[in-house]
């Protein structure tokens, strides 16, 4: 199990590429996609652009709106936008401070993980196709004492 630590005090002070007064930290990044948190400031934005990934938009506290092309619409926490791949998207507050989650999968569709997801075969670089079986896994187990690590400032 591995935990990564994301919030205040662990977001990167410089957002994005193409923000302002956004806050962020990359949480996991590979060839399947990218998951990041940002955290606005009031008055703070993404500007339009658009990415070859399809994108959701996780609100997870506050609210501000969201934009594809010229549409634009209210958000809040407990709301997600999906933003498909190619799409100009757009996203900022206004009065209010907002938190999200950004989860990017690799590409228009998941026609390239369509077969690991599923259980299928892998085409190798080689060209060469790999019978995937099944795992067999479980939850590690928890520990009786709970972790807590007071230099982090977390609670008792």
């Amino acid at each position: 199990m591995e935990i990564r630590r994301f919030g205040v005090g662990n977001r990167r002070s410089d957002g994005p590429p193409g923000t302002f007064g956004v806050t962020g930290q990359v949480l996991h990044t590979d060839r399947r996609g990218v998951i990041s948190e940002l955290a606005f400031t009031v008055k703070a934005g993404i500007e339009p652009h658009s990415n070859p990934n399809t994108t959701w938009f996780v609100v997870i506290e506050g609210g501000g709106f969201v934009g594809v092309g010229a549409d634009s619409t209210r958000v809040a926490a407990g709301e997600a936008v999906l933003w498909p791949a190619g799409t100009v998207h757009s996203a900022w507050t206004d009065g209010s401070h907002m938190r999200a989650i950004v989860v990017e999968f690799a590409g228009a569709d998941d026609s390239e993980t369509r077969a690991l997801l599923e259980g299928g075969s892998w085409l190798l670089p080689s060209g060469d196709q790999v019978a995937i079986e099944r795992g067999d896994g479980a939850l590690a187990e928890t520990p009786r004492e709970p972790i807590h690590d007071p230099d982090a400032g977390e609670p008792l």
